[in-house]
């Protein structure tokens, strides 16, 4: 399996969201925020300087990631979901990679993430790839029971 990370056009925004609410409904439930994040990415994500990124497998769409602008020098790493069929494969790894290292040349300076307690494998990822735990604030999402960050250093 050949695979390659892709920027955000509006053919795949279908595979964004089915992606994401199979994900959602599977283990929690799709907020109204995410409803609206999910069905609109444009507005919600791009349009404030985020950016959305796609793993192809073979000319496949697999997964996805997002980094959504907070504030100047502050991005959230979120709406990561892996296509059912092809978990297992490394591919959220590599999501979670390619958003880490993009942010970093975009000159992040904090990337966070909100999670759950439940999602052992996520957080194992994340924390290897260098996130590291901090006191949750109250977030856009209700399900979040862990929040992380990656302090970039500045040159």
């Amino acid at each position: 399996m050949k695979l390659a990370i892709v920027d955000y056009e509006e053919k795949y925004q279908p595979c964004f969201e089915k992606f994401n609410k199979a994900w959602l409904e599977e283990y929690f439930t799709v907020e109204p925020v995410d409803k609206w994040v999910l069905e609109h990415p444009r507005e919600a994500i791009l349009d404030k300087g985020g950016k959305i990124y796609f793993a192809m497998a073979d000319g496949v769409i697999t997964g996805t990631v997002a980094l959504r602008f907070i504030e100047e020098g502050v991005y959230e790493m979120t709406k990561m979901a892996v296509d059912k069929n092809f978990r297992g494969a490394g591919i959220g790894k590599l999501l979670c990679k390619t958003a880490i290292e993009k942010a970093r040349e975009q000159g992040v300076r904090r990337l966070i993430l909100y999670s759950n307690s439940i999602l052992k494998d996520a957080l194992h990822i994340y924390r290897k790839l260098g996130f590291k735990d901090i006191p949750v604030q109250p977030g856009m999402y209700r399900r979040s029971d862990v929040m992380m960050e990656i302090i970039f250093k500045t040159p």
